[in-house]
């Protein structure tokens, strides 16, 4: 058996020690016992930012809004992304009109923008909407 991964649960919260080697067993939660490892992006808000971005496995999260054509645009993108790196990288929506206090904090200037997360820390940033393949290739690089 591998060593656990720590990965908060998107949708209690809740904490959750899964092997590596188990990812792929649809692990459920301790706590609520949802799907922790989602196939697609989930809700990040003020209220589950701090422990969402922790956690062993990498967070790219969207920062969009409704009214932004381009982030319209890209949403099929990003939900392609999170069915292709399930158990790799979780993904995860921030819509930066309902949470303007924590788009503020974030820096955000643009939208969309991408945030990638590791260990609670911000690793990079991208601004814009892109193919899904350049999107594949920029979380190559960064090691996901």
């Amino acid at each position: 058996m591998s060593a656990p991964l720590v990965i908060p649960c998107p949708h209690c919260n809740g904490l959750n020690r899964i092997p590596a080697d188990r990812l792929g067993d649809s692990p459920k939660c301790g706590r609520c016992k949802q799907d922790v490892l989602l196939s697609t992006p989930f809700e990040l808000s003020e209220s589950n930012y701090a422990a969402q971005i922790k956690g062993d496995l990498p967070l790219l999260l969207d920062v969009w809004a409704d009214w932004c054509g381009p982030c319209k645009s890209f949403a099929p993108t990003f939900e392609q992304a999170a069915r292709q790196l399930a158990g790799r990288c979780r993904l995860a929506k921030l819509d930066s009109e309902a949470n303007r206090n924590l788009a503020g904090q974030l820096g955000i200037r643009s939208i969309p923008s991408l945030i990638l997360f590791r260990n609670g820390r911000e690793v990079a940033r991208q601004a814009g909407a892109f193919p899904l393949q350049s999107l594949l290739e920029w979380l190559r690089g960064q090691g996901v």
